[in-house]
């Protein structure tokens, strides 16, 4: 496999990892929030996941870049619904910083890759 379908099958890969440790994490929070703020999160995830596979199978640069931009907005969104997480006490000090360091190896994958599309 040449460079560049490693370093997609590498952020495909941390993104399921992202995805597999949201999952845990959101059976530990309250009730209440299970269709408001967890559905939510999961929603966002799976929406980016999309994009990100979308990205993988587009020949064209520029529509390769549309998705990955797509895929930039979501992850974004989801470190907010993760700070909002952490504020209002629904996961620990301990659980944000592992969420957020999955959450952040994504992004600057993300980034190599549309740095690598922009060269072409």
């Amino acid at each position: 496999m040449n460079e560049k379908g490693e370093g997609n099958l590498i952020i495909y890969q941390k993104y399921l990892e992202l995805i597999y440790y949201t999952n845990d994490i959101l059976q530990k929070y309250p009730k209440h929030e299970k269709f408001a703020l967890v559905q939510e999160i999961k929603s966002n995830l799976y929406e980016g996941l999309k994009y990100l596979m979308f990205a993988q199978k587009e020949f064209s640069n520029a529509n390769r870049l549309k998705y990955l931009n797509h895929l930039d907005v979501t992850l974004n969104l989801q470190k907010v619904l993760i700070r909002i997480s952490y504020k209002y006490k629904y996961i620990s000090s301990n659980n944000y910083s592992s969420w957020s360091t999955k959450l952040t190896d994504v992004c600057n994958l993300l980034g190599a890759w549309i740095k690598s599309c922009l060269k072409r």
